[in-house]
């Protein structure tokens, strides 16, 4: 499995802001991709900074991605005032969750 892990920073987000309803958005755009395998999107209200993590099925569906996915994040980050600070990629060494 892969990742891709970008960052963010925008504004501070309202405690009572809601963060789900407009991440649920996003995700339904890159959902469908070939080799998608989840997200998580993090948020630090305090300082408006945000990180979000894509996981993919194998290196070449993360690549295969970057074009739809850049289109994705672009977009979203100008429509809520965010600047993206960093694209990253990872290979993912384990995962556990718990049960």
């Amino acid at each position: 499995m892969f990742a891709r892990l970008s960052t963010y920073q925008g504004s501070p987000v309202p405690p009572e802001g809601d963060l789900a309803a407009k991440s649920e958005v996003i995700v339904q755009q890159v959902e469908n991709l070939p080799g998608f395998r989840g997200a998580y999107y993090l948020v630090d209200r305090v300082t408006g900074k945000a990180r979000s993590l894509t996981l993919w099925e194998d290196e070449a569906s993360m690549l295969e991605s970057e074009e739809p996915a850049a289109r994705v994040r672009d977009e979203s980050s100008q429509r809520e005032g965010q600047r993206v600070v960093s694209v990253d990629h990872f290979e993912v060494a384990f995962v556990r969750l718990a049960p």
